[in-house]
């Protein structure tokens, strides 16, 4: 299995924590790649910063044109359909990533998983794949692709917050909603936050993340 490419940025020392921050369809690591200047994280925190890129396939919703896409997708009324096997190809590579990062002195329980529309969706599957604890999970604008392997998780501990603009007119806050309602049902304790915003990440909510990730490494 070919890696993805991605954009890292790493601390001056040697880093305690990381962080893998997955872009939305279409998109780019670019769209994150801002946020390591950007956030102020706590002097203890030196920040391993990871911006994978999406391999570029076909997208069915977008009448097979090629774009760069965590996975293949059909949209039925409210209803997302992932390609599973492109969702697993995804997944993997980011718990590969997740098992390099350990390798170079990082412990799991410091690592958090971010992922933004599509992205969100391929961290909720590394969530309930991955065979080690997480610092914590960031799922935002999305929803749970494979509901199927939600009570099938390692570890329910983990902490998750849910994020989701209430005018969001690409993937609707009910899903957002759905996912956190099926987090609760398999035992995990979610927090959700609702945003005035559409399809996007709003300041409110990058103060929000600050303040999120500072406390989860605290």
């Amino acid at each position: 299995m070919s890696a993805f490419r991605c954009v890292e940025i790493k601390p001056q020392t040697q880093a305690n924590a990381a962080i893998i921050w997955l872009h939305g369809l279409g998109a780019s690591s670019d769209d994150f790649v801002p946020m390591a200047k950007h956030l102020k994280l706590n002097d203890s925190i030196a920040m391993h910063y990871v911006f994978p890129d999406a391999p570029v396939r076909s997208v069915t919703i977008n009448g097979g044109a090629k774009m760069p896409a965590w996975y293949d997708l059909e949209i039925h009324g409210v209803e997302r359909k992932a390609n599973l096997d492109d969702l697993a190809q995804s997944r993997d590579q980011v718990l590969a990533k997740i098992d390099e990062l350990m390798r170079s002195g990082i412990k799991s329980e410091r690592i958090i998983i971010a992922g933004f529309s599509q992205g969100g969706a391929v961290a909720y599957d590394v969530l309930f794949h991955c065979k080690h604890p997480l610092a914590g999970v960031l799922p935002m604008s999305t929803y749970i692709a494979d509901p199927s392997s939600v009570a099938s998780a390692h570890f329910k501990q983990t902490p998750v917050w849910v994020s989701h603009g209430n005018c969001d007119d690409v993937v609707p806050m009910s899903l957002g909603e759905r996912a956190f309602h099926a987090l609760e049902q398999a035992g995990f304790a979610p927090t959700m936050s609702e945003y005035t915003m559409a399809h996007n990440v709003c300041p409110s909510q990058v103060k929000d993340i600050q303040e999120y990730i500072n406390q989860l490494l605290a």
